[in-house]
């Protein structure tokens, strides 16, 4: 869970898993899942003879550690084993992770099975809860069989979607440091400029206020706002790119380093967590506040060939990863079902 996740989807499956669609919340809008009503003990000793096991993706924020530990307990009762998938070590959505470190000692310890994406990931979940994950790679998310490869351009384009300025992302820092980084790149003859973009809705007004202020008059820096761009017109946006920059100040894992791996668009990113460490090859890291630092990752970023969009190269690139990318998804669902199987196995066993 969630199932309506696009993560869960891709990982199960379905000749073999079926995966409980999500209970609607009380009041909640069509389509919400969050507070997830399958981690409430209520709702899983009715739904009890329905289910062989649970395994946990996203949304245990939604209850404090005590309120897991129920849960848990809940499940030990009735004999279901919990599956957990360590997706963050530090949650993205928060500041302040007191709580989510308590529900993390909660769910990993109550676990009868961990993955997590990196054998990095991995190995902080040992030193820290003494307990041992299955690495399972963060498969691909996208369905098309075809990828665009970017629309062709003169001048090297670099951008940064700041969102709508969650927790993690340093929105002001990055953008001043990136408008220092191209002026300075610029200024050595580069032909290159950015493009900073957020949306329209922002949980920080004041944030977003300064970063109109940083890139409005920033010679060679092109700022976007607009409403929350849907899928396919994300994957247009990130495809023209020559290189793409993650702001974020904490977190563990990008689901958007693994797009812009599947679009072939290298990265120019802050080393938080183990993001690095999903496609390092593709991985450049700067400091927010170093426009050295970013100046050296955009030029080692966009160095390949394949970086540039709409070329030969880029498309070729775009299409063998895209043949690796499903094969790898196809390995990764089949580990989630040998891990399944050993889960019951283990229990029944018990």
């Amino acid at each position: 869970m969630p199932a309506a996740h696009p993560y869960v989807r891709a990982v199960t499956d379905e000749r073999f898993v079926e995966v409980c669609a999500d209970p609607p919340p009380p009041g909640a809008a069509p389509g919400q899942w969050w507070p997830p009503q399958v981690l409430l003990p209520a709702w899983l000793e009715e739904h009890a003879a329905d289910l062989d096991l649970v395994h946990v993706h996203f949304g245990s924020e939604s209850y404090a550690a005590e309120e897991l530990a129920e849960t848990v307990r809940t499940l030990n009762r009735l004999r279901l084993p919990l599956v957990y998938t360590v997706h963050d070590l530090e949650n993205p959505q928060l500041r302040d992770q007191a709580a989510h470190d308590a529900a993390l000692r909660v769910l990993i310890g109550g676990a009868d099975a961990l993955t997590t994406l990196t054998a990095a990931t991995a190995a902080d979940v040992e030193r820290r809860f003494g307990r041992t994950s299955t690495v399972i790679p963060h498969p691909t998310l996208v369905n098309d069989e075809t990828l665009p490869s970017g629309t062709p351009s003169p001048v090297t384009r670099v951008g940064v979607h700041l969102r709508d300025l969650r927790p993690n992302i340093d929105g002001v820092g990055t953008t001043a440091t990136l408008v220092r980084a191209i002026a300075d790149l610029r200024a050595r003859g580069a032909n290159i400029e950015a493009v900073v973009r957020v949306n329209e809705r922002v949980r920080d007004a004041d944030a977003a206020a300064s970063i109109d202020a940083l890139a409005r008059n920033a010679d060679g820096v092109r700022l976007e706002r607009s409403a929350r761009l849907d899928d396919d017109a994300l994957v247009a946006w990130l495809a023209d790119l020559d290189a793409c920059v993650l702001p974020y100040t904490h977190g563990t894992h990008s689901g958007w380093a693994e797009l812009c791996y599947d679009l072939a668009v290298p990265v120019a990113g802050t080393r938080v967590g183990h993001i690095a460490a999903q496609h390092a090859t593709d991985f450049h890291s700067f400091r927010i506040g170093d426009p050295v630092s970013l100046e050296r990752a955009i030029v080692d970023a966009t160095a390949p060939a394949w970086s540039v969009p709409g070329s030969d190269a880029r498309t070729a690139e775009v299409a063998r990863r895209r043949a690796d990318r499903l094969d790898e998804r196809e390995r990764v669902r089949e580990t989630h079902v040998a891990l399944y199987r050993r889960s019951l196995r283990t229990e029944h066993a018990a």
